[in-house]
């Protein structure tokens, strides 16, 4: 991760030539986006599907590069079914997520959702009476927070724990009974997500071990058994932001087409990615605007901070750093380890510790890859009022264009 694409360094070098201030811009490669997920659609196996998340960015020539590429998307909001619309998506939709409202409810329904992932029993009853109202009968899959093993906690655990997400195994033999006895449902499948972010490809196999499994033992709860022939295992795929090592796509893969091969009666299975997919072809480049030292650490403040990039703060992590020396200026000497923030006035407003960087300077550029996920979607960007980064989309077939 210490190069650039040509492309993407071309487009950030045009964008600080046009910028009346330093500059803050994300870059997005939608070309490097399109590769990348036609080699994860490639090594699906038969049965298997693979929908979008749109949460981990929803920004439109996202949408529009994915669109002839994935199976579908999945959104959680009544926003996201705009931002989906906007895109002029003819793809199939599920609605996933807590707290549905109403309105949201009639509008996926209005939409043709192709499924929609029921999170309570309470919600059950809320959707049989909306259907009714539309006249719409409407697919469903029951979340489940599922019982797991010890070996399987996460730190951004989903399930197998006490979280708002889905029901406890213990409320599904009910959840069936209640959607079984809905005239305006019909159940089609069960939705398990039970890690965020996980970035082991040998616990990925373990619960879609555990999955296959317990899928056989839900489905037998049904009356009507034949209608249930989807299993969503979500999404969850993660990205190692400090060494940029690609999660083992692949292998996974080749596991879960073993697994499903073994079982006479496979479910057809759906993932949900988010991060995995957009993560990649995103760069977000700031300018340093001072260089200091205070109390034995040196610090690099910059355009930006996390107000427009927060995905570090939020994950815990330091993101990785390329450095970018003003034009005409060489580097030179031993490196110093920088301390990278903001223009915040919060001490958490750090991008990045450690970073060992030779002769950094004001006017330097630094970009931090991997950004094209959680990122600016997710950040605080009104606070303190500081201008909103723009936004590149390069690619496309030559197309350039920027929002923000």
């Amino acid at each position: 991760m210490d190069k650039l694409p040509t492309t993407v360094l071309d487009a950030i070098e045009q964008a600080r030539s046009r910028a009346a201030d330093p500059l803050a811009v994300f870059v997005y490669d939608l070309d490097a986006l399109a590769r990348h997920v036609r080699e994860v659609m490639a090594e699906l196996p038969a049965g298997v599907e693979l929908y979008y998340a749109i949460k981990a960015n929803s920004e439109a020539p996202i949408l529009q590069t994915l669109l002839p590429l994935v199976d579908g998307f999945e959104i959680s909001s009544g926003g996201e079914i705009e931002r989906l619309q906007a895109a002029a998506s003819d793809k199939p939709f599920v609605f996933s997520g807590p707290g549905k409202l109403d309105s949201d409810l009639r509008a996926a329904l209005n939409h043709g959702v192709a499924a929609i992932h029921v999170e309570s029993l309470g919600e059950i009853d809320r959707l049989q009476r909306i259907g009714a109202e539309l006249g719409r009968v409407q697919a469903v899959f029951i979340r489940i927070n599922p019982e797991l093993p010890a070996t399987l906690s996460s730190r951004l655990a989903m399930a197998g724990t006490a979280t708002p997400f889905g029901l406890d195994e213990a409320d599904v033999p009910e959840a069936i009974r209640r959607v079984e006895a809905c005239s305006h449902l019909r159940l089609e499948g069960f939705h398990v997500h039970a890690m965020s972010h996980q970035q082991q490809v040998e616990r990925h196999e373990q619960l879609l071990d555990l999955y296959l499994q317990r899928w056989t033992q839900w489905k037998a709860l049904a009356t009507r058994p034949g209608t249930i022939t989807h299993l969503n295992v979500g999404g969850g795929i993660g990205v190692d932001y400090l060494s940029g090592e690609r999660f083992d796509w692949a292998r996974l893969c080749r596991h879960l087409e073993q697994r499903l091969g073994a079982l006479r009666d496979a479910p057809l299975v759906r993932f949900e990615p988010g991060r995995f997919i957009s993560a990649f072809c995103g760069y977000y480049a700031i300018e340093v605007l001072d260089a200091k030292s205070s109390h034995g650490q040196h610090f690099l403040v910059c355009r930006g901070g996390t107000h427009q990039f927060r995905l570090p703060v939020a994950q815990g992590h330091d993101h990785p750093v390329i450095h970018l020396p003003a034009t005409g200026r060489a580097p030179s000497g031993a490196p110093r380890p920088w301390t990278i923030v903001g223009q915040l006035c919060t001490p958490k407003d750090v991008l990045s510790r450690g970073r060992q960087l030779v002769d950094a300077a004001v006017g330097d550029l630094l970009v931090l890859p991997l950004a094209g996920a959680y990122g600016y979607n997710i950040s605080h960007a009104d606070f303190l009022c500081h201008p909103r980064p723009k936004q590149l989309f390069i690619g496309a077939e030559g197309r350039r264009g920027g929002a923000g």
